[in-house]
């Protein structure tokens, strides 16, 4: 069995972002108010919020990796891959047709990328345990994996970079277990793989990869709550759980919160009204 089989874990690391140590505390509020654009579709917003910040911030990863985003985020919106029917049914996902990527896009998503990494391996250098620079860099990997997996469909390549992203998130947890958006990798990974047959699963286990889908859940439930910049994420991710485990109801409440926070978006009152009725 391909290891993506399951196409949630196609999502995998888009979820983790800063909301550690100061951060979650004192969120920069240029950084906020470019997610906040992100979120309701205003991707253009975005780069322009999100290039001030590197402005003002030349040697912080936060701010290339979160223009990473930005660029995947507008593409899978093009795209239309951000389609909840997708990751909720095996079958629709595995047959789904390869994207034809822009390579305009491509090319500066990367750039920001290489430009995160360097920037985070700089301060890794000066200090192995600064929280901020473990997760732009488990970002990176994690986006990575994502347009691997999303949008070139390279199921291995995309193994490879969340299994990195995952263990970088250990280690962001291990220096500040109040990190909650941290959780979302390692959560992300639990429920995913944990939700595979029990042979896949066995397998998996001899590549370091988590496969307990309760605690996957639980991690999830802990950075929806406490989590930060991607909080609004994790939410989605349970929705989608919850429409996987036919628990209609919840994933109406979350999804129902969500196109309230962000009113410009359409993707969650659309997924929304699919399943107002069930």
């Amino acid at each position: 069995m391909p290891v993506f089989s399951q196409p949630l874990r196609c999502l995998l690391l888009l979820l983790c972002l800063l909301g550690c140590g100061p951060l979650a505390a004192h969120a920069d509020p240029v950084l906020e108010h470019g997610y906040g654009q992100m979120y309701n579709v205003n991707f253009a917003g975005a780069h322009q919020t999100f290039d001030a910040y590197i402005q003002a911030h030349p040697d912080d990863a936060m701010g290339p990796v979160s223009d990473a985003a930005a660029y995947l985020f507008a593409e899978l919106d093009r795209l239309g891959i951000l389609d909840l029917r997708l990751f909720a049914d095996n079958s629709r996902f595995s047959h789904r047709k390869r994207p034809t990527p822009n390579p305009a896009v491509q090319q500066k998503f990367q750039a920001r990328i290489d430009e995160a990494n360097r920037l985070a391996a700089a301060a890794l250098s000066k200090s192995p345990k600064d929280v901020s620079a473990l997760l732009a860099s488990t970002l990176a990997d994690g986006l990575q994996s994502d347009y691997a997996a999303l949008i070139l469909k390279h199921d291995l390549d995309a193994l490879r970079f969340s299994n990195r992203a995952t263990a970088l998130a250990q280690k962001t947890l291990a220096a500040d277990p109040h990190c909650y958006d941290a959780y979302l990798a390692v959560g992300i990974e639990n429920y995913l793989l944990g939700i595979k047959p029990a042979p896949v699963r066995w397998v998996l286990s001899w590549t370091g990869a988590q496969t307990n889908a309760s605690a996957g859940v639980h991690e999830l439930k802990l950075a929806a709550a406490h989590g930060h910049y991607l909080a609004p994420f994790a939410r989605l991710l349970l929705a989608v759980a919850d429409i996987r485990q036919k628990n209609y109801a919840g994933a109406r409440n979350l999804l129902q919160g969500l196109s309230q926070e962000f009113p410009a978006n359409p993707l969650y009152r659309r997924e929304y009204q699919r399943i107002a009725n069930k």
